[in-house]
């Protein structure tokens, strides 16, 4: 297998990195549905692919490079796709090859540090700090990986050295494909402060707004920005939260697997369909009864998740990191609708919807930071009251007036509550 050489050093002239404290890596796999797909179909390497189903209805789970260079992008109805990229072959999914692909990669990572926390089946990071002695420095650390994933399963991998995680995730979004880039300790304010201001975590579609309407495009420009500016233009809790990542602060540890647990709920739907405030209808009774239940185990969580089922079956998962922990319904609605809005569907059939809120902690060690706009007694008061009244009269005593209206769609199917 060909490997394209990717500099190590975000420094000009290529010399090796000076990787010392970086020993934050984030892996994802390139392209890794397609990729795993076309293992068996050597024929096609090269040529732009699409994964999914042949049907009208049908949507992209993945495609290869070639085929993006078109404009196909994953969640795009088939009929589009095939528009976009007519000479593209559609492959069908093969999940399973999927998952048990997915299983020996997040084994590899385990042979290397016990500090492991998948994101999702092909991503993850990685804290090497105590494989150091035995291994050597995160750079070769992070181009073992690579030739290992490459050899063993077929399918390459971009990997970001740095001594954060939110320096290493786009570090590995800058290598790809099959790259590895180090961002050493000397020049992570540099690497940043030359990026658009959307870079940030936490910088979604609205906030990028205001951002540009205050004349901040860059992360320099939030750096030099007052602090007290920021946070009287964007609330006290992301105006710090951008701050200090545009100086490249950011103290979130790698938190291996088997401390994360989840809350949440999906609904199958008794027919399939595609009128999106009906969709945003079930997203908000999910939020709120996922909330519920985090509020109930005395929980709150970092990110939100939704899945999405067509009605072809492929399925489909977004998540967003908050700026901070919650266990507020209004939060994780508002979060899962801008989730289901960015896939664009326009009219894609939809099988199921869920919700799910990840990366929790107990609720007693994660002060919540109120928002700008919220009065004294507001939404975190009002869920409180919902869940007094709820336990006293049932569950679905009171609920979100929008949820008084209109039929019900589907039957519950819980996601495993606490998992």
């Amino acid at each position: 297998m060909s490997r394209r050489q990717f500099p190590l050093t975000s420094r000009p002239g290529g010399e090796h990195p000076d990787d010392t404290g970086c020993t934050i890596l984030h892996v994802d796999m390139d392209a890794f549905y397609a990729s795993a797909s076309l293992l068996d179909r050597p024929e096609l390497h090269g040529r732009p692919v699409i994964i999914g189903g042949e049907g009208g209805r049908s949507v992209v789970l993945s495609a290869t490079y070639e085929a993006r260079a078109f404009g196909v992008t994953s969640a795009m109805p088939m009929a589009r796709a095939r528009r976009l990229c007519p000479q593209a072959v559609v492959v069908a999914p093969d999940h399973r090859r999927y998952a048990r692909i997915s299983a020996a990669v997040m084994a590899t990572f385990g042979s290397v540090t016990e500090y492991v926390e998948p994101l999702s089946l092909d991503e993850a990071f990685l804290d090497v700090a105590p494989a150091q002695r035995r291994l050597g420095s995160p750079a070769l650390i992070a181009a073992a990986l690579r030739d290992t994933i490459a050899d063993e399963q077929g399918v390459t991998c971009s990997v970001g050295v740095a001594p954060t995680k939110f320096v290493a995730k786009l570090a590995s979004a800058l290598a790809k494909p099959d790259g590895l880039l180090v961002v050493p300790i000397a020049d992570v304010v540099p690497f940043l402060h030359g990026l658009p201001v959307g870079a940030l975590w936490g910088v979604g579609d609205r906030t990028e707004e205001t951002l540009h309407r205050l004349g901040l495009r860059t992360v320099a420009d939030i750096a030099h920005t007052p602090l007290d500016t920021l946070r009287r233009a964007l609330g006290p809790g992301l105006g710090s939260h951008l701050h200090e990542l545009s100086w490249g602060r950011d103290d979130r540890g790698v938190i291996p697997e088997r401390a994360e647990k989840s809350i949440g709920s999906d609904e199958t739907f008794a027919v399939d369909i595609d009128d999106p405030e009906l969709i945003h209808r079930e997203l908000l009774k999910l939020s709120d009864r996922t909330a519920a239940r985090v509020r109930a185990a005395g929980m709150a969580g970092r990110t939100v998740t939704i899945r999405v089922r067509f009605a072809d079956f492929t399925t489909i998962s977004r998540s967003r990191t908050l700026q901070g922990p919650t266990d507020v319904s209004r939060d994780i609605f508002d979060t899962a609708k801008a989730l289901y809005d960015a896939l664009g569907l326009q009219r894609a059939r939809i099988r199921l919807v869920g919700v799910r809120v990840e990366g929790l902690v107990p609720r007693a060690q994660a002060p919540i930071q109120g928002l700008l706009d919220e009065p004294e007694h507001g939404w975190r008061d009002a869920d409180r009251a919902v869940d007094r009244a709820s336990a006293r009269f049932g569950a679905g005593a009171v609920r979100p007036a929008r949820l008084l209206e209109g039929r019900t769609l589907g039957s519950q199917q819980p996601g495993g509550d606490l998992s």
